[in-house]
């Protein structure tokens, strides 16, 4: 029987940072995915010569534990980060708008934005300033916030139900994974105020300019490798157990893994069959939120933005990803249109879900009419995320200890965020940090070379990724 300091179950971005900080830390290491892949719910596949992620994945400058791990992988250059915020909005009665932030400090650096989004009425415009001076003065951290929906609150502070579809709802759909109208207040407080409204640049877009297989997996290998890490894919972990002086780990082939520690960085649901009887007792409240992706091959280019975003249109987000699916700039373009909180698309055949995204993109682009689709592929997420209504703050367990030497990391976990990147990553390194604590009482011959208090130590909130 193989024995470790620390098991680390799971192979997504939780897992992977948590085995990166323990193996940087001297421990002991062993990580074990169920998949034959790492990257969790960030992953890619080929297709007729073509790369697929199977979902657009953005992230913030604010993502400072996110945009750490890039750095530990060596990822950075596979990135692109706005040198400053802006977000196209188009609709398909032709009316544009773009958010981008101007050079002043936060929260001024958006005012010039909201007064001239022009897919709203001037009044409703005008009521836009009082309503985000309101979210300032929100804690996210209040529990109190999770009592409320954000489009309760909305009402509340005066925003009519044309500005919550076209503008809330455009940055809350896709960060939270609901509506406003579902969306806890706590969640979406955290997403306006620390991604946008804090501080001027902490908003800037990023995105993977490389297959997420490339950036999470591949490089992640790379890096797992390099730290000593034992990694085993393909197997997943049947039974845990308590044993003399730690855990021991069973799988289906009948071999055994012992650890003085363990991290389940798994699901939700797994999470707590593995865990202990009654060490989380609150998971089965979290729910799903379902994400599906529609992404067309054509035989021409139809648009020079990298990304844009729309209002009144059955397409939200969509993102040119040609160069990382591999394609020739001048032989066409690859859209990936990302669709969030889409529970009235999950059922839908695949076909049905291209006939309405081609019809809402030629709606948006003129060009689209003329062009031809050579392929398209629909990828859903049915979990994709958790379903952050109110009350959900209370079933989150914090990543951590929920047992001696047994701790919990992921997405789904009581970060103060939202299921996202950003989340998971801090998931990882709070769960790794408290692990690696309980094996420091250890004999000092065996003791792990350092410990660090906080494991957010060492990220800038100042680095810039280029």
């Amino acid at each position: 029987m193989k024995r470790v300091d620390v098991a680390v179950v799971g192979g997504g971005l939780a897992g992977l940072a948590a085995a990166l900080w323990l193996a940087d830390r001297g421990a002991r290491v062993a990580l074990v995915e169920k998949r034959r892949r790492l990257g969790g719910l960030t992953w890619s596949f080929e297709r007729e010569g073509r790369w697929f992620d199977n979902g657009q994945h953005v992230f913030l400058r604010c993502c400072h534990a996110y945009r750490g791990f890039l750095a530990r992988i060596g990822a950075v250059g596979d990135v692109v980060v706005q040198d400053r915020l802006r977000v196209p909005v188009l609709s398909p009665s032709g009316r544009r708008a773009v958010i981008a932030r101007d050079r002043l400090p936060a929260p001024a650096h958006l005012a010039r934005a909201l007064l001239g989004y022009r897919h709203l009425s001037v009044a409703d415009r005008l009521r836009l300033g009082p309503a985000a001076w309101a979210l300032l003065r929100l804690d996210p951290e209040d529990p109190a916030l999770d009592r409320e929906s954000f489009g309760a609150w909305l009402a509340r502070h005066h925003q009519r139900p044309q500005a919550v579809t076209e503008l809330w709802d455009l940055i809350v759909r896709p960060t939270v994974n609901l509506p406003a109208e579902e969306a806890s207040l706590a969640m979406a407080a955290r997403v306006f105020r620390t991604g946008l409204l804090d501080q001027a640049d902490a908003g800037d877009i990023g995105w993977a300019s490389v297959p997420l297989g490339d950036l999470h997996g591949r490089r992640a290998a790379t890096a797992l490798q390099q730290a000593g890490v034992e990694v085993s894919l393909g197997g997943a972990v049947a039974s845990l157990e308590r044993a003399r002086g730690g855990w021991q780990l069973g799988f289906a082939d009948g071999s055994l893994l012992a650890a003085e520690a363990v991290v389940l960085a798994v699901p939700p649901g797994p999470a707590a069959a593995l865990a202990p009887a009654g060490s989380l007792p609150a998971v089965e409240r979290l729910g799903a939120s379902p994400i599906v992706d529609v992404q067309l091959v054509l035989d021409r280019r139809v648009t020079e933005e990298p990304f844009f975003g729309a209002v009144g249109s059955p397409v939200q987000f969509v993102f040119d990803r040609t160069r990382a699916a591999g394609v020739d700039p001048g032989a066409g373009q690859v859209l990936a249109v990302s669709l969030s909180a889409a529970d009235d698309w999950v059922g839908r055949r695949p076909e049905a879900c291209v006939a309405e995204v081609r019809g809402g993109l030629e709606a948006l682009i003129p060009r689209m009419a003329r062009a031809r689709v050579l392929d398209a592929v629909v990828t859903k997420e049915q979990q994709a995320t958790i379903r952050a209504r109110p009350g959900t703050a209370a079933a989150r367990p914090h990543p951590g200890l929920v047992a001696p030497g047994l701790a919990v990391a992921g997405a789904w976990c009581q970060t103060g965020w939202p299921s996202t990147m950003e989340g998971a990553v801090r998931s990882g390194w709070e769960a790794a940090g408290q692990v690696l604590a309980t094996l420091a009482g250890r004999a000092p011959s065996s003791r792990p070379s350092s410990v660090d208090a906080d494991p957010l130590v060492g990220v800038s909130s100042q680095e810039e990724v280029r």
